[in-house]
């Protein structure tokens, strides 16, 4: 699937060079093969990290499957893009998670400034409040689903900081907030997670 949306042709360097093996091929030599044109070089990089990317997109764009999966693809294909000015300034698996997480946020940034937007960020008012017939919502839903259910920059805060480990910071840079927001959204969401788990 994935070399049906890559316009290179297989097998080829452009510096006519034979192509390289990718069997056990550490990152280094196979972005190396990747960004002269080598798909099967690319396959490789994307068997090994496509495991991480897709769980890290269906985090922050909160579970939802099939959008998950797109924006798996479409960040493998803007790596495959972006690959020949890839300069080695990180490791690969950095450059590429950091590519991943910014397709996602472009995701949810573009979603949020539509009329049409699902109304992720009113997802959690609700949560604790009478139905029509004066009894408290009862859902029970496991962590990732809870996750799932925040509003998408507290999750995306939450995702980067507590699951992959960025400082605040670097998660105020990519979501373009003072690093006291990043905080202060990271303490909202593990807030709205202690409610709604306290719920079940």
């Amino acid at each position: 699937m994935l070399t049906a949306v890559i316009e290179r042709p297989p097998e080829i360097d452009q510096a006519g060079a034979p192509p390289t093996p990718v069997e056990g091929g550490d990152d280094h030599a196979l972005v190396g093969a990747a960004a002269r044109g080598e798909v099967a070089a690319f396959e490789a990089l994307y068997r090994r990290h496509v495991g991480r990317v897709h769980g890290v997109i269906v985090r922050l764009v909160g579970g939802h499957g099939a959008r998950a999966e797109d924006l798996t693809q479409e960040a493998f294909v803007r790596a495959w893009q972006a690959l020949p000015a890839f300069r080695f300034e990180a490791a690969f698996s950095t450059w590429l998670h950091r590519l991943a997480v910014n397709t996602a946020l472009m995701e949810l940034r573009s979603r949020r400034s539509r009329p049409q937007d699902d109304g992720d960020d009113e997802v959690l008012d609700t949560i604790g409040s009478a139905d029509s017939a004066g009894h408290a919502t009862a859902l029970s839903l496991d962590l990732e689903r809870a996750v799932a259910t925040l509003p998408p920059r507290a999750r995306a805060v939450l995702v980067l900081y507590d699951i992959e480990g960025w400082k605040h910071e670097e998660i105020a840079t990519e979501l373009g907030m003072a690093v006291g927001s990043s905080k202060a959204q990271l303490h909202r969401a593990r807030g709205l997670l202690r409610a709604r788990l306290g719920e079940n």
